[in-house]
């Protein structure tokens, strides 16, 4: 078996992280309970691109349970946790293409030596593996029957490429499933991010002026986890009913241009390009913090603060000085990249556990039913969305009322007025 990790030494230990964070995740462990008797995926060649973390770890194995096999590379270059990317492949056999830090080369190596496994299916988390196939590796088309993406970012890569009509097969959007974005990005990111930029910075957040781009999911969970820190939190939007709905929930709106005169702390969280710009770093007041925790670090424009930069210096890790020529110092964290990510472990296990209960399961449909679908971008099932909500219940020892059959009628018919 072929691999590429840091060191395979590390295996044992995240070993025992990937069992540890598998024991908070028992949705996807029912399902591979399920998988290792029924196999959907026998037969199947599975080319996963998702960030290499624990979490992550258990949906792999679940995949080979259920039958697949799974080549496995990351879907950012600072998002691989070494120790997991070991394990899996020295102790679960599943060949991982994946090193923290790993440079843009090696990134895009990594993705091909996963598509050199011809796979049948892919798993996105970002669309990268979708458009290397794409634009680079068109032979590998006629075999994949289909694919699954887990981001917001790569849903709209993928509608995009569906709108101009160059997208060759079908694809679920994992992410727009109610159990994934209501809970992964708004109580994950929310959480996640927080937590990286403390592990960064050791900063106080309480007294701060936290800076939001963006109040989709992963904006509000983050508002509303700054906020529950003791921050001042103001919110950047773009879309009117957004900027009304952050209002009500109690933040600061405002555009940002005047945002950067009073904010200490900045997060991306728009899936857009150059957010946070030149014009805005001429503005900032010495020490902000800048980070981002949409998909892409081009949400910050890094070439232009590296352009206004009279010198710069890794001050911590993850962190990075730039001192600007009026002797103001700016904070770049982690590159740009998903903070969260860069400089934490991601999302707690058991909210990705209902987000990779979504990938699991909508394998097995694609298996089963890609040759019904259309070369569309389709939303998860309704069945399976509501499937995953109910097990996640259960495991929690949580009961829901059920409608009474009058109440089903009743909820059917128009007859009965005031």
């Amino acid at each position: 078996m072929k691999y590429d990790v840091k060191d395979p030494s590390l295996a044992p230990k995240g070993k025992l992280r990937i069992e540890y964070a598998g024991q908070d995740m028992p949705v996807l462990r029912m399902i591979r309970q399920r998988f290792e008797k029924e196999k959907p995926l026998a037969g199947v060649t599975l080319a996963a691109c998702l960030h290499v973390t624990t979490e992550t770890a258990n949906l792999a194995i679940t995949l080979k349970a259920g039958g697949a096999e799974v080549g496995l590379c990351a879907s950012n270059p600072l998002s691989t946790q070494d120790d997991v990317a070991a394990a899996l492949a020295v102790e679960y056999g599943i060949p991982t293409f994946a090193i923290k830090g790993e440079d843009n080369d090696t990134y895009y190596q990594h993705i091909n030596a996963v598509l050199d496994m011809r796979p049948n299916l892919t798993m996105d988390d970002g669309a990268d593996t979708v458009g290397v196939i794409h634009s680079k590796r068109q032979d590998l088309i006629p075999n994949i029957i289909g694919g699954t993406e887990e981001t917001t970012t790569g849903v709209i890569r993928l509608r995009s490429m569906e709108r101009d009509g160059v997208l060759k097969y079908p694809i679920v959007a994992v992410n727009d499933a109610d159990t994934k974005h209501f809970f992964d990005n708004r109580y994950g990111t929310g959480q996640s991010t927080i937590d990286g930029i403390m592990r960064a910075t050791n900063v106080l957040i309480a007294g701060r002026v936290f800076v939001v781009a963006g109040y989709g999911w992963c904006g509000k969970g983050l508002a509303m986890r700054a906020k529950g820190m003791g921050a001042r939190v103001v919110v950047c939007e773009v879309d009117p009913l957004r900027g009304i709905e952050a209002v009500m929930d109690g933040f600061d709106v405002m555009p940002m241009a005047e945002a950067v005169k009073i904010g200490d702390i900045f997060c991306t969280v728009t899936g857009d390009i150059h957010v946070l710009r030149k014009e805005h770093f001429e503005m900032m007041k010495d020490g902000a913090i800048i980070s981002n925790s949409g998909h892409f670090n081009v949400e910050i424009d890094i070439p232009a603060l590296e352009n206004m930069a009279k010198s710069r210096r890794v001050i911590r890790d993850f962190v990075e000085e730039f001192l600007m020529p009026d002797g103001r110092r700016l904070y770049l964290l982690g590159d740009g990249r998903l903070i969260n990510l860069a400089a934490a472990e991601g999302h707690p296990a058991s909210v990705m556990d209902m987000s990779f209960a979504n990938q699991a399961l909508c394998s097995e449909y694609m298996n089963k039913h890609a040759k019904e679908l259309e070369r569309k971008v389709y939303p998860v099932p309704k069945e399976i969305d509501q499937q995953i909500a109910m097990l996640k219940l259960e495991t929690m020892g949580i009961r829901i009322d059920k409608l009474t059959p009058e109440q089903v009628k009743y909820l059917a018919s128009w007859e009965e007025g005031t």
